[in-house]
C-alpha cells in the first residue's frame, strides 16, 4: 500500500510541474502576442493617418475607432 502512494504521490507530482511548465510557456505565448497586437495596432494608426492625407478625412475618428477595437490592454 505504501508503494503504491508513494507511486501515485511521484506521478502527482510530475503531471503538477508538466502543468506549471506548460502554464509558463502560455504566459510567454500570450506576452509576445500582446506586442504583436500593440506593433499591429501602431502600424494600423499609422497607414489610417497617411490615408487621410489623401482622402482629406480627419484621422482622429479612424483613430479612435482602430483603438477601442485593439482589445483590453
Amino acid at each position: 500500500m505504501k508503494a503504491q502512494l508513494e507511486q501515485r504521490l511521484t506521478q502527482l507530482r510530475a503531471e503538477f510541474e508538466s502543468g506549471r511548465k506548460m502554464l509558463a510557456d502560455l504566459e510567454t505565448r500570450k506576452t509576445e502576442i500582446q506586442q504583436s497586437l500593440l506593433r499591429i495596432s501602431g502600424a494600423i494608426q499609422v497607414l489610417e493617418e497617411e490615408l487621410g492625407k489623401f482622402s482629406g478625412d480627419s484621422p482622429d475618428t479612424k483613430n479612435t475607432d482602430s483603438q477601442s477595437a485593439g482589445g483590453g490592454e
